[in-house]
């Protein structure tokens, strides 16, 4: 994830390797590799063709998302420059699904390099590489001493969790997030801890076995076979089991004579014919590849929407949803928005009568959980009939980065909540929001959930970031959108796409102006709150950073 996104569990903005390795070759452990092995793996080296020389060696891996170009990277991370663009139109519901390509061809035979190469080409952020090493089963006792000994066959259909492959590609075409397995292939079982992968516009599924499944190849728009002579198929593996897994040429041949060699025959080559394209001498075709990213790239373009646009023109004669609640505008509310609405305020005065408005709003927003009744004992032993909060637990996400601002007021209120964010902004070419990274609590479905945003004009911010905790299976009945201001149209937007969705606010303002500027208004909170510069038109905070 990576450039999508990711959550603590969700999708990190740090790209790992692309997935590689696809056969029975897995690592049995830790050996020595003699000097003869090394000679060996150099020679074989000579025998190989020169396209692709001077890749490191491949990793596994479960998954990669691409955004460019970055714009940080450290140890841990990329934070990138390239936004997803609304996947779901004005109702809130996605139009299409993802494209999703499925790469299959022999172990060994360059699918790896074929998808890196695509998605090289494609140049669009957002793309998932998914591959099928992530989904072999775990292996019961009795197969873990096959393998041990080489007698496993990896290369057969039953060894891969077809089942959980098929469910986990639909929900990321559905733009859903999913967790995918991390197998470790020393102890042939799957690790504890999942991977996270969110926000695919393309997905590339590679693997021995792709087109092995009849419902599994009605999920792929388009089907490559990567066709590379046995050869150098055999050659790679060789090379690669050497020089990467301390094997020696017996144990390799062995177990290509006895296990790939016959699973290729039997399995993979008979699925050619049901390939849309197929790319003869792998990373070498560069013109077959061409022709694949310019298809995708047609593809892609019939998926664009335009969202903000169909925003202003919809539902804004409607009657204010009955799911908005607006803080009672008492004297003392009034004159707090008339200290933060005047354009002389300082930048202290704005803060600090801000912070006030911001603990009144949550305190009034948490008043919608539900609650049950509960039975407490006094300090003079009598019986108290009270109310406790009837769910597992509350979190706060906060879209930047305005958003940001209401954190010390939630966290004030409320002990020990959990804290998630979400980076949406404006594409200045298109106008359309774009997310560009998020970070969610892990099992953030069972909480409800409090979305914050300081001003919220046309609405296209919010609905992003609520599509994206639906996405991560948070019922909408469990989101509270609460903002410090908002729009008419901003609240007639997010209620007519998500009509279970509370809204909650300090004041709802008339009209937004040509520009997507709440009018009267506030100005661009972010900038007024950290004292930064504004952006030249002036635009309210979500239009500039977040996209209200």
């Amino acid at each position: 994830m990576a450039a999508p996104p990711a959550s603590a569990d969700a999708p990190r903005p740090a790209p790992p390797p692309l997935a590689a390795g696809d056969g029975p070759d897995r690592p049995e452990g830790k050996s020595e590799i003699t000097c003869e092995d090394c000679s060996n793996a150099e020679s074989l080296d000579r025998l190989l063709p020169p396209v692709g020389a001077g890749r490191s060696p491949r990793k596994r891996t479960t998954s990669q998302c691409k955004s460019e170009p970055p714009l940080l990277r450290t140890s841990k991370r990329t934070i990138y420059t390239a936004g997803r663009p609304p996947w779901y139109n004005e109702h809130g519901t996605q139009s299409k699904e993802a494209f999703a390509i499925g790469l299959g061809g022999g172990s060994a035979s360059g699918k790896t390099t074929v998808a890196r190469m695509i998605i090289e080409a494609l140049d669009v952020p957002w793309v998932v590489l998914l591959s099928m090493d992530s989904f072999y089963k775990v292996l019961t006792r009795q197969q873990q001493e096959q393998a041990a000994h080489n007698n496993f066959n990896f290369d057969h259909p039953d060894a891969f969790d077809f089942d959980l492959i098929i469910s986990t590609l639909k929900k990321l075409k559905q733009g859903k997030s999913v967790k995918v397995p991390i197998y470790d292939f020393t102890t042939h079982s799957r690790k504890k801890d999942w991977k996270t992968l969110y926000g695919a516009n393309v997905i590339i599924f590679e693997g021995i076995m792709a087109f092995a499944d009849k419902t599994l190849l009605e999920l792929l728009d388009m089907k490559i076979f990567v066709d590379t002579d046995s050869d150098i198929r055999l050659v790679r593996r060789l090379r690669r089991d050497i020089s990467e897994r301390g094997r020696d040429i017996e144990g390799v041949i062995k177990q290509y004579n006895k296990f790939v060699k016959p699973a290729f025959d039997q399995y993979i080559q008979p699925t050619m014919r049901v390939a849309d394209i197929v790319v003869p001498r792998g990373s070498g075709n560069t013109v077959a590849i061409d022709l694949i990213v310019q298809h995708v790239h047609s593809q892609l373009e019939e998926r664009e929407l335009s969202v903000r646009a169909a925003l202003a023109s919809a539902h804004q004669c409607h009657p204010l949803p009955r799911t908005l609640s607006v803080l009672k505008s008492t004297p003392q509310v009034r004159g707090m928005h008339t200290i933060i609405r005047d354009r002389e305020t300082s930048r202290d005065e704005f803060i600090f009568y801000s912070k006030r408005l911001m603990r009144l709003l949550i305190e009034h927003a948490l008043s919608f959980l539900p609650f049950q009744d509960c039975m407490v004992q006094t300090p003079q032993g009598q019986d108290y009939a009270g109310k406790c909060y009837a769910g597992k637990q509350i979190t706060g996400v906060s879209i930047l980065r305005a958003g940001e601002t209401m954190e010390p007021a939630l966290r004030a209120v409320c002990k020990d909540v959990r804290i998630g964010t979400i980076l949406i902004q404006t594409n200045q070419l298109t106008g359309e929001p774009e997310l560009h990274y998020l970070r969610l609590p892990k099992d953030i479905s069972d909480d409800h959930v409090i979305l914050m945003d300081c001003t919220v004009s046309t609405g296209a911010a919010a609905m992003m970031a609520v599509r994206v905790l639906l996405d991560h299976d948070v019922p909408e009945d469990k989101i509270f959108l609460l903002s410090l201001l908002m729009a008419e149209m901003g609240v007639h937007s997010v209620a007519y796409a998500f009509p279970r969705v509370r809204i909650i606010t300090t004041a709802v303002d008339k009209r937004v102006n040509d520009l997507f500027r709440i009018i009267p208004g506030i100005g661009n909170f972010g900038d007024r709150y950290f004292g930064t510069d504004a952006v030249p038109d002036g635009s309210d905070d979500e239009e500039g950073g977040s996209t209200g």
